[in-house]
């Protein structure tokens, strides 16, 4: 069975992704370093390659400054995190919230802070509801 093309990042992916955000853009050396920093070593064909995986997704845009690109990502960080949970959300749990959050109740220790936080979200969406 062929494996299915996701359009959410991998790994890897967001890490490139969390480079560009941080940076607002970065030639391939700037995201070597970046990446040498975090511990990881990637060649700059490897380097490469993925940024042009990441312009085919369409998360990542290149622009030629005199004889060199430059990459700057076309995807804000917030809508990439809402497109990796929606996918999650689907792939995993058929769609359900519930069950979702339910497991990561279950299965995890979620600080009481973010508990009240999570209330308050669900208060105040209850009352835009009733508006």
């Amino acid at each position: 069975m062929a494996r299915r093309i996701s359009n959410t990042l991998t790994e890897v992916e967001l890490e490139f992704m969390q480079i560009l955000w941080s940076h607002k853009e970065a030639a391939p050396e700037d995201i070597k370093q970046a990446l040498n920093v975090k511990g990881r070593t990637l060649t700059g064909g490897s380097i490469r390659k993925m940024l042009l995986i990441l312009m085919k997704k369409e998360y990542v845009e290149r622009i030629k400054e005199g004889k060199k690109y430059i990459y700057r990502a076309k995807v804000k960080q917030t809508n990439a995190k809402k497109s990796m949970i929606l996918e999650l959300l689907d792939r995993a749990f058929g769609g359900s919230a519930f069950q979702m959050f339910a497991t990561l109740l279950e299965s995890s220790e979620v600080p009481e802070e973010d508990i009240k936080k999570i209330e308050k979200l669900i208060g105040e969406r209850k009352k835009e509801e009733n508006r």
